[in-house]
């Protein structure tokens, strides 16, 4: 299992402020004989449809030297994670969470754009400072 992301609580306390249950930290998915550990798992029930709504994230921070670095791995575990819950767990969405400042300047581009829409990238964006989810993207 990898080391917890640097903003992994941050997420966290997020979805906690916006209603959701954490049930696993980390989601653990076993496929093919390889176990994948997604940083959080969330319900969130919704009274009105009686059932809940089930979502994995996975935290990413992007604060190493390079950005598209970065992106390639994510988008990788991203892959790799959607498949083996589409598996396991059918019900739950994936989410890659992202900090809002690399959402605004690096996100944003054409070429990460292209990407997200090419691969369905589910995104999710939080505000480092106030701990908070401030977008959901589908």
């Amino acid at each position: 299992m990898s080391a917890k992301d640097k903003f992994h609580d941050v997420v966290k306390l997020g979805l906690q402020k916006d209603g959701w249950t954490i049930t696993d930290d980390p989601l653990r998915i076993e496929w093919g004989l390889v176990e994948l550990y997604i940083d959080l798992g969330a319900e969130k029930i919704i009274a009105a449809e009686r059932e809940g709504q089930k979502i994995a994230v996975e935290v990413k921070s992007f604060l190493g030297q390079s950005t598209i670095s970065e992106f390639h791995t994510a988008l990788g575990q991203f892959i790799n994670y959607r498949f083996a819950l589409s598996q396991e767990q059918p019900e739950r969405i994936l989410y890659l969470a992202v900090p809002s400042d690399t959402y605004e300047t690096f996100f944003k581009l054409p070429f990460p754009q292209t990407i997200i829409q090419q691969y369905q990238l589910r995104l999710l964006i939080y505000d480092i400072e106030n701990e908070v989810i401030v977008r959901w993207l589908n």
